[in-house]
């Protein structure tokens, strides 16, 4: 049996507040505060209704045949530093987060730069998806996600040939954001890709889960989702699109470069510095399971990646 490591431990102070309200929703533990910034979500506002928290999914089951996370699991775990590092916390404050109205803008190396209301973004055609999240801290997710591929957007601007990257950046204000007070990040917080995994079928821009609105601490009104990668990498409440030609530096990059590097793509065989990946903890579950090379989505990106070195991986 493999021991879960003390860093997933939840706080002696934390968990004797929330260990009543954890029950009820069948969370049996916490994870890390100061690792990563991955994609899970919070709880809900305490007005929500019981049959608003569980919406029906149609074929919320992945391509692997596991269960997505119940909407409750879902949206009762989060990893959002822009609000706190807490992550049974972030529901206390985002309650008067402004989503709307909400504004991208998609510019740099493209010969039709455009800025996009969140409607224009919506009017591209919904999909679900069905995707795995594992962070780099050891736990994982399935969540129904909905939105639409991030190449149509990309497609939209027409990318320059000098293009190379795409930078991300995610909405910097503080009096909404009070974690962006910490001096411990360069802030705001900023994610790349390559073009191509940019351009990758998979690469999601997600602007729902379970059919409804992303709530606000899912990365609302609408975050990127690259589920071959760790959850960080995939930046939330993003307010500009840059294509560039030279490999931008992200928040976790800037912060401890000796630990994170650009790519982050999972894989069971290389350590964090400080910790195995080997194995995992899906949400809802008291045992591990083994990591599988980039996520279980092997098959569709390992062609990206032809050298299969360590530096791809952190």
């Amino acid at each position: 049996m493999v021991k879960i490591r003390s860093s997933e431990i939840t706080p002696e102070h934390v968990f004797l507040s929330r260990r009543e309200f954890l029950k009820s929703t069948g969370l049996l533990a916490s994870g890390s505060l100061l690792l990563a910034a991955c994609g899970g979500v919070s709880v809900p506002a305490s007005s929500t209704t019981e049959d608003e928290m569980q919406p029906e999914a149609s074929g919320a089951v992945d391509e692997l045949g596991d269960s997505a996370n119940s909407y409750v699991d879902i949206t009762n775990f989060n990893n959002f530093y822009e609000f706190t590092t807490d992550k049974t916390a972030v529901v206390d404050l985002v309650g008067n987060f402004r989503t709307s109205p909400w504004q991208v803008e998609v510019g740099g190396l493209v010969h039709n730069p455009k800025v996009y209301d969140i409607d224009d973004l919506l009017g591209f055609v919904q999909e679900e998806r069905v995707y795995r999240l594992r962070c780099v801290e050891g736990w994982s997710m399935v969540i129904p996600w909905n939105g639409f591929p991030l190449a149509r957007l990309l497609e939209d601007v027409e990318p320059m040939a000098d293009a190379k990257y795409v930078r991300f950046e995610t909405l910097y204000d503080p009096d909404q954001m009070p974690g962006q007070k910490s001096p411990w990040y360069v802030w705001p917080y900023v994610e790349g890709l390559r073009l191509d995994e940019a351009m990758h079928k998979l690469t999601l821009m997600a602007t729902g889960l379970y059919g409804k609105t992303l709530p606000a601490q899912n990365g609302a009104p609408i975050r990127l989702v690259v589920p071959w990668k760790y959850g960080f990498k995939s930046i939330k409440s993003i307010v500009k699109i840059d294509l560039v030609s030279e490999q931008p530096t992200s928040l976790w990059m800037a912060a401890a470069p000796n630990e994170y590097g650009f790519y982050a793509n999972v894989n069971p065989e290389v350590p964090h510095p400080r910790w195995s990946q080997a194995t995992e903890r899906r949400i809802g579950e008291l045992g591990r399971r083994q990591t599988l090379l980039f996520n279980g989505y092997a098959d569709e990106v390992a062609p990206l990646y032809p050298d299969m070195s360590p530096s791809l991986f952190f």
